[in-house]
């Protein structure tokens, strides 16, 4: 070890806390990395958490610290952890210290290093955008479309397709996105990760994507740094390079759920329904930083876990705070079949406005929701009475309704191999024509299945136009 960097001991070792005695010198700065001089050959960093006396610092660990003993020594590096950056680490899969993962060739020594802590721009660096970034997703297009340069979220609980929608949004964008792509799975099971990294080779996204990895497996604090890591090399691709960033994060509720095993580590008392007193702080200083500056633009699409379907939930409402366009899944719609299961009364976006969208996309939105609202609803007394007790009009809305539910549906490309269905994309313009002429009254006379799991209007005519000449055979 260097004699000029301050060299400490450890006094206690609880789960991923750690406490370090220097006996000289100052003590390590906040947010710096600590080496421990242990006898494995992996590598355990701590990050200085706090100072508890004059001479004492806690740390947390980044990786397991199975075996660690008191009195081994520790070497303060008196900076924060740095992970690689730049073109180097373009279709690769790191860990949160920038470890390489994939199995493949080392890093070139020269790959610069960016520490993972740091300002996020002030306001007036800051740009605001509002062009529409277009997924090809028919519901999320119309009613929640995503900015450029915004932050939009998918919230839902477990099973309501997430993961499945983040990958689609993936795939959508190989061919409308040609900047830099940054994925962070935190909390993310070894198998989705190891099915994502086949997928992306498969289909040649990896060469302009960035993998990083904290799994479930793994410790809190690295967990809870992950999302840091990806975020510094985004930021370098925007500051440094000016280039557009699309970053994908999968799922942030993990990034909440380690803060909270390391506050309890660290003998914190709990806040609202057990999470850490440090929420709302944690979650702002990881979304402030997810910002577009003048030349390039962060667009971040995250994943969040929604704990019991709990909408009110105090993390559910912290990350929703920051957020752009909100997308809400529906447990109800993905048990009826209607895949993408987005919530088109739940979700919501800045962007929905006649002066961004236009007049003619607003319109088209709002009363595609009215529909919808009004089936919702009547679906009760749907229920109990039939829909033959009901006026006129209102048969007229559910039966439009109902089909404008259809239609938003859509196959995707990413689950063909389950479905043997081909994945569609559908442009904004055709979303709108197709909306348009089922609110109009155009497909009053067709059967609901045939605007079911298509993509454009004139596919479901098609499927229509065969279904008609199949039962004039028979």
């Amino acid at each position: 070890m260097d004699s000029a960097e301050p060299v400490g001991e450890v006094l206690s070792v609880r789960g991923a806390v750690v406490d370090v005695r220097f006996e000289a010198g100052p003590l390590p700065a906040i947010n710096t990395a600590l080496i421990v001089a242990w006898d494995r050959p992996d590598l355990l960093v701590l990050e200085v958490h706090s100072h508890l006396d004059a001479r004492t610092v806690r740390g947390i660990a980044l990786q397991a610290t199975a075996g660690h003993a008191r009195s081994t020594r520790v070497r303060a590096t008196g900076a924060a952890i740095s992970v690689p950056v730049g073109e180097a680490v373009l279709g690769r899969l790191i860990d949160v210290m920038g470890t390489i993962r994939d199995r493949g060739p080392a890093l070139p020594a020269d790959t610069p290093r960016r520490g993972i802590h740091a300002r996020a721009p002030s306001l007036d660096a800051e740009t605001a955008t509002t062009t529409v970034f277009e997924t090809g997703i028919k519901v999320i297009d119309l009613l929640a479309p995503l900015a450029q340069g915004g932050k939009a979220a998918m919230f839902g609980g477990a099973g309501v397709g997430k993961t499945v929608l983040v990958m689609e949004l993936i795939h959508a964008m190989v061919e409308k996105y040609r900047g830099i792509s940054v994925f962070a799975g935190i909390g993310e099971r070894s198998r989705e990760g190891h099915e994502l990294l086949t997928d992306m080779q498969g289909s040649g996204v990896l060469a302009r994507t960035v993998l990083v990895y904290g799994q479930i497996n793994e410790p809190p604090g690295a967990r809870w740094r992950v999302p840091l890591t990806a975020l510094t090399i985004a930021e370098y691709f925007r500051d440094q390079k000016h280039q557009n960033v699309l970053l994908l994060m999968d799922n942030v509720f993990r990034f909440v759920q380690a803060g909270s095993e390391v506050s309890s580590l660290l003998g914190r008392l709990p806040s609202r329904v057990g999470y850490q007193p440090t929420l709302a702080t944690e979650v702002a200083s990881l979304q402030e930083r997810i910002a577009s500056v003048a030349g390039a633009a962060v667009t971040a699409i995250q994943a969040v876990y929604v704990p019991a379907d709990d909408f009110t939930d105090p993390a559910v409402t912290a990350i929703s705070s920051h957020i752009d366009s909100i997308i809400m899944l529906s447990r109800g719609l993905a048990a009826e079949g209607f895949y993408p299961a987005v919530d088109p009364l739940g979700s919501s976006s800045v962007l929905l406005d006649p002066m961004v969208v236009g007049d003619a996309h607003y319109t088209i939105a709002e009363r595609a929701r009215e529909a919808l609202a009004r089936f919702k609803d009547l679906q009760d007394i749907i229920a109990l009475l039939g829909v033959e007790e009901l006026g006129a009009s209102d048969r007229l809305i559910v039966r439009r309704a109902r089909r404008l539910q259809r239609f938003l549906s859509q196959p995707f490309v990413v689950t063909e191999a389950f479905t043997a269905m081909p994945g569609r994309s559908v442009s904004r313009a055709d979303t709108l024509a197709g909306c348009r002429a089922i609110l109009d009254g155009e497909t009053d006379d067709w059967a609901e299945s045939s605007l079911y799991m298509v993509g454009t209007l004139s596919e479901a005519r098609q499927k229509e136009e065969a279904a008609t000449r199949a039962g004039s055979a028979a």
